[in-house]
């Protein structure tokens, strides 16, 4: 297609209005929360839900639990029943995935002992520019895990995981360990909560990320000990009477574990433990954990994780609220907490801290199908971008080096919209996920919006989005003739409406949709002739632009109108 045809055409083409993103208003505690104005439920139960399935329910579900789906897979999930389509995204039985590999070796760029091509994971880094090339080959490897995700939650647990368990790469510094801990999340998203805090209190990426590896029975450190508490098990809303003894208490439990630098595995040094008793509040019933020397001392962990997880029901409903939240709604109402967040508590608690058995509770409940939380979520970047890429069929490059680019143009997109993969502003994670009031809302404001609407505009140009040699296209042809009434413009739009939409666009909007597609005109055969001619014509470059140009911005429109930041 000829580019300089396509601009002249463009410059003079409809131009979709913008609109203000509305923003909500909440409280700063879950007791005290309510409802945004306008967002109301009719259902609080957790039971079961047995009302209408299809498109509409299957598409939620599918939105929530994965970043995009394309439209086969939502006809499969449509047309299965809803234990059978939970089940199916519940499932973790995949094989761990190829590990990343060194996509950067070049002239001014060496890593000694892995050429191009082959996976640097289990290699000593050697510092330097090599270094900080690998945690940028992570950090592109794990892109391209969530764009190429199977029809299952493990990408999306995965990142649950490492905004509940954050850590910065570019603090833990290695790669390695990097990957090593985000790995973990993935091979373990739906596994055991309590063994996943015991494996990550002695992680290596984790002893850096809060000092653990510098705890020392001579300068104990309190980083680790504090984050457990506030962040990892209990939290620290009100009702939390844990003390500032329990913090010390605990960073002396935690004296003494190490980083083998050679493989990046941890060890237990029993010069380096407190051997002396540990003595905790009334909190946790005045226990005491008994100091240990010798290699014994490295049990003590276990013992302190055991003494935490004391308070079960605490930590069960922090854990329920975070997932509620990241997979439903921020505001938890009085309503929620007793009759979403208690069931779901207990469903961890009562499987032995398996987490599994309280999101299907989640995801097959009355709740969460009710309309109050269809379209009720902002979309973080990931899944905008990969999304709409996912059901338009983006195109990425296959070529390892290119490959790995087109992966790391996605991360930075995602990175200049606060969503950096690898790199969360802080121990906290990402503010969406816990920041009062706005919550999700941190996901869009006039920059943001403006560079969603960008990127839109780049990937459906005739070249795509193209940096440094690389590009991600989109074939807007290609995907409607994939439509089952291309060439009917009210029909396209119908089925694009139930496509990317969480719910209907207004009839205002469709008419703008509709005025694009016949390019001004009234008549629906303007949008059905120039269609049948392109089709039966696909070599004549002027039938083909008139289509091209008409889709650019029929898409343009869809994707950068409010209701499609939603899921």
């Amino acid at each position: 297609m000829d580019r300089r045809a396509f601009f002249q055409q463009t410059l003079q083409a409809y131009k979709a209005t913008e609109k203000e993103y509305p923003l909500e208003k909440t409280g700063n505690k879950y007791q005290n929360e309510r409802m945004p104005s306008g967002l109301t439920f009719d259902s609080y139960s957790i039971n079961t839900y047995t009302g209408q399935w299809g498109t509409k329910q299957a598409s939620h579900l599918l939105r929530r639990i994965l970043f995009g789906f394309t439209k086969a897979e939502l006809i499969q999930f449509s047309g299965l029943s809803l234990t059978d389509a939970v089940d199916s995204l519940l499932n973790n039985n995949q094989q761990a995935p190829a590990p990343p590999l060194n996509n950067y070796s070049n002239p001014n760029i060496q890593d000694p002992n892995i050429p191009l091509g082959q996976t640097w994971v289990n290699d000593v880094s050697n510092g330097g520019q090599a270094s900080f090339s690998r945690l940028l080959s992570f950090k592109s490897w794990a892109v391209g895990q969530i764009t190429n995700q199977a029809p299952t939650i493990r990408e999306k647990m995965t990142l649950f995981w490492h905004n509940h368990f954050a850590t910065e790469s570019f603090v833990v510094g290695d790669a390695r360990g990097v990957y090593k801990l985000d790995n973990f999340f993935r091979l373990n998203c739906l596994g055991n909560f309590k063994d996943m805090v015991i494996e990550v209190s002695k992680d290596p990426a984790m002893l850096v990320y809060l000092n653990g590896y510098r705890n020392t029975k001579v300068a104990p450190d309190e980083n680790y000990a504090r984050e457990l508490l506030e962040l990892f098990t209990l939290g620290k809303d009100e009702g939390m009477q844990y003390t500032e003894n329990d913090v010390i208490a605990a960073a002396r439990v935690l004296t003494g574990w190490r980083i083998n630098p050679i493989d990046v595995s941890s060890f237990f040094q029993a010069s380096s433990h407190d051997t002396d008793n540990k003595q905790f509040s009334s909190f946790f019933g005045n226990k005491q954990i008994i100091g240990k020397t010798g290699a014994a001392g490295a049990n003590e962990l276990t013992e302190l994780i055991e003494l935490i997880f004391e308070r079960d029901l605490l930590i069960a409903k922090y854990l329920s609220r975070k997932i509620y939240r990241f997979f439903a709604h921020y505001a938890i109402t009085t309503e929620i907490e007793n009759n979403i967040i208690s069931p779901m508590a207990n469903a961890i608690i009562q499987n032995n801290w398996e987490v599994k058995p309280a999101l299907a509770l989640l995801f097959k409940s009355e709740h969460f199908y009710d309309n109050g939380h269809i379209g009720s979520q902002i979309k973080n970047p990931l899944d905008f971008i990969v999304g709409f890429g996912k059901l338009l069929d983006a195109q990425i490059p296959t070529e390892l080096v290119a490959q790995y680019a087109g992966w790391n143009l996605i991360n930075n997109f995602c990175a200049s919209q606060g969503l950096n993969y690898g790199d969360p502003p802080s121990v906290s994670g990402w503010p969406a996920y816990y920041q009062t009031p706005k919550y999700h809302q941190f996901w869009i404001n006039a920059d943001t919006l403006s560079k969603r609407k960008q990127v839109v505009e780049a990937i459906l140009l005739p070249d795509g989005l193209r940096i440094q040699g690389t590009s991600i296209k989109i074939d807007p042809i290609a995907f409607v003739k994939k439509l089952e009434n291309p060439e009917n413009p009210n029909l396209l739009i119908e089925e694009c409406a139930t496509l990317f939409y969480a719910y209907p666009p207004s009839e205002i909007q469709k008419e703008e949709m509709k005025k694009i597609l016949l390019n001004g005109q009234e008549q629906d055969y303007y949008w059905t002739n120039a269609w049948n001619l392109y089709t039966a014509n696909p070599t004549n470059n002027d039938y083909t632009l008139q289509v091209y140009i008409r889709l650019f911005l029929f898409f343009q429109y869809i994707l950068s109108l409010p209701e499609y930041q939603l899921c």
